[in-house]
């Protein structure tokens, strides 16, 4: 039986080397050194490396590619980001929303990102973020898996009616439960969302993901709660708390004894470098606070740990291109991981991480799972963040959906080499 595609002479993110994967109908069929069937397409991987797609699973699809409507941001902050989004909101329409996404959404498959979890919010009545982000989600399907979270933006109890419209876009589909608990009137109250939240996923059978403690406030603690509401109600893995930028901020003593309860509640983390690091920190000269969440003492505790994008051209930042590769390089800079097993521990903050975050199922490279992932210029998954390495080729269900030739530079200087490749300046054993 002739195979779909051959991809032959691959290196995998494991370290494994020279390997040859089979696609057939869509999963991977085979994934070992010398196979010779024939295939109806083959590509010599020439010893780059082979991942599994990329994923986002913290992002803000209903406000991608929105910058400078109706206006830019021009302090930076994340406030008035708020702000300009609620005057956005008024003047979004379903088309608009769609529109924007779909563009995205181009650029992602572009990136190798396959996978996107994205919060929607709810608090405009007219929920039409949430119509237009379940058309997309349609739409995509069959090139990316897309997650929808009911996300208060502006408070589930501070908002007039974000509670029933929460409600509502679950019935209309959303996948998750979203909530803000920091940006409640009252600790009191944000410590009741997240009660009220979590009894809602455990009565419709759902994942909680929470923008938790996204600020410099050290006495934010909401993901201790989180911590506490998934133990009671029994949703081990199947919460997450987002940002828990105030963990930076905490006393030393308070956070040993917060760890291991979210290690033990098994409470997914998910920190944001890019977005973190530009919106925190903005009450202080100098010294200024990184504001990215403790992720080398969370990885220590076991604590499943993911970095997302956020956010794209969007009220709260100007930056952006979807590329994973580019948050996990921020991740590991801020956090300080420059060891060879904490940057390979980097790429997995945007690979299998939030995959086990999102649940999804035949996410990898082995015999049996789905024909996705992508094929970069680089030879191991630390020259990938180093170089942000090209896309060469990405693949869904053992079909290419996209291509990019390498990124080789043509020079002309008298006794060097006529071209350069980013990775030929790799280090070399004498």
């Amino acid at each position: 039986m002739s195979l779909d595609l051959l991809i032959k002479n691959a290196n995998l993110a494991d370290g494994r080397t020279g390997v040859d994967i089979a696609c057939e109908g869509g999963r991977i069929t085979g994934v070992e050194p010398g196979i010779t069937a024939e295939a109806a397409r083959t590509i010599d991987a020439d010893g780059q490396l082979l991942s599994p797609p990329f994923i986002d699973c913290h992002f803000h699809m209903d406000a991608t590619l929105s910058l400078g409507l109706p206006r830019m941001n021009e302090s930076g902050t994340l406030l008035e980001g708020i702000a300009l989004w609620g005057e956005l909101k008024e003047i979004l329409t379903v088309d608009a929303v769609v529109e924007r996404a779909l563009r995205y959404c181009d650029l992602a498959v572009s990136q190798g990102l396959l996978a996107i979890r994205s919060h929607v919010d709810v608090c405009d009545d007219r929920l039409t973020g949430v119509e237009g982000l379940l058309e997309v989600r349609e739409k995509i399907a069959p090139y990316i898996d897309l997650q929808l979270v009911a996300f208060p933006q502006d408070g589930l109890f501070r908002s007039p009616n974000a509670e029933k419209n929460l409600l509502r876009a679950l019935d209309m589909g959303v996948d998750i439960v979203g909530g803000i608990p920091h940006f409640e009137r009252t600790m009191e109250d944000g410590a009741r969302s997240v009660k009220w939240l979590c009894e809602i996923a455990a009565d419709r059978g759902l994942m909680v993901d929470l923008h938790c403690d996204e600020t410099d406030d050290p006495m934010s603690r909401h993901i201790e709660t989180l911590a506490y509401e998934t133990q009671r109600l029994g949703l081990q893995g199947r919460t997450a708390g987002s940002h828990l930028t105030s963990m930076h901020s905490m006393d030393n003593y308070y956070v040993s004894k917060l760890l291991p309860l979210m290690a033990e509640a098994e409470v997914h983390a998910i920190a944001n470098p890019l977005i973190n690091i530009t919106l925190q920190g903005r009450h202080d000269t100098y010294p200024k606070r990184r504001g990215q969440t403790r992720v080398p003492e969370m990885r220590g505790y076991g604590i499943n740990v993911a970095f997302g994008h956020d956010c794209v051209m969007d009220p709260w930042y100007s930056m952006g291109s979807g590329d994973m590769l580019e948050v996990a390089s921020m991740g590991l800079h801020v956090a300080q991981m420059t060891s060879r097993e904490a940057m390979r521990y980097a790429f997995d903050c945007v690979t299998t991480h939030p995959a086990k975050i999102m649940g999804l199922e035949g996410y990898g490279v082995d015999t049996g799972c789905k024909a996705d992932f992508v094929l970069l210029q680089a030879r191991d998954t630390i020259e990938a963040i180093r170089l942000k390495a090209t896309r060469l080729a990405v693949v869904r269900a053992g079909k290419v959906i996209s291509q990019t030739p390498p990124r080789v530079a043509a020079l002309s200087l008298p006794g060097r080499p006529e071209t350069i490749d980013p990775a030929s300046y790799a280090p070399r054993a004498n």
